[in-house]
């Protein structure tokens, strides 16, 4: 089974994943943000733009999943936003047409929660001590610039199902995902401060630096 966790930049896709696969025994995460990383670093800065816009990027997407999916046994976890109507064909459409068990989740906010969500995330001065004021500022400058036209698109049938998590945890949004693909996680012994903790190291790990 493939889950795709979709969602708006900030909604919780990468802290969500990472708490699926904690929690469910032989899953593994397949980012397809790592596929788009790889096709920029062949290009000059210049043309360097949106890497789903490539071609490459969704056929990409779409043959290393039928991969994973083909020979893994557990079930792949893909934390990806895409709102581009075709471009969410030519990916999880195209899964779902080569057979697979495909589950897509869009993981649904207001914007006021995203917003905070955000800046959270930015990790303040821990993150201008590791990666500079600039590299936040720029993420964070990125994920809003995007975050109306996620939030429109989203909600479209679509991109169903949604799950609106602005009162959930990131645990309770795991386990909400779980029982509707009808998958059993080992159960959450974090508590308060660990899972902070966790939380705060997924977000350290996932920091670009340009």
């Amino acid at each position: 089974m493939l889950l795709w966790i979709n969602g708006p930049f900030g909604g919780g896709k990468t802290q969500t994943a990472s708490e699926l696969h904690r929690r469910l025994p032989g899953s593994i995460i397949c980012d397809p943000e790592h596929v788009g990383f790889g096709l920029h670093r062949t290009l000059p800065p210049e043309l360097r733009g949106d890497f789903q816009d490539l071609q490459s990027w969704r056929d990409g997407v779409s043959e290393v999943l039928d991969l994973a999916l083909t020979h893994h046994a557990g079930t792949v976890i893909a934390p990806m936003t895409v709102v581009d109507p075709t471009y969410f064909r030519e990916t999880v459409g195209r899964l779902r047409d080569r057979g697979h068990h495909v589950r897509h989740v869009a993981l649904l906010a207001e914007r006021a929660t995203v917003v905070r969500r955000l800046r959270e995330r930015s990790l303040g001065r821990l993150v201008q001590l590791v990666a500079g004021e600039a590299a936040a500022l720029r993420s964070e400058s990125f994920a809003m610039s995007q975050l109306d036209r996620c939030l429109e698109r989203l909600v479209e049938p679509t991109f169903a199902e949604q799950l609106w998590t602005d009162r959930f945890t990131v645990s309770e949004v795991a386990e909400e995902i779980a029982t509707s693909a009808g998958l059993r996680l080992s159960p959450n012994h974090d508590g308060a401060v660990r899972g902070r903790l966790r939380r705060t190291w997924t977000s350290v790990r996932h920091i670009r630096l340009g």
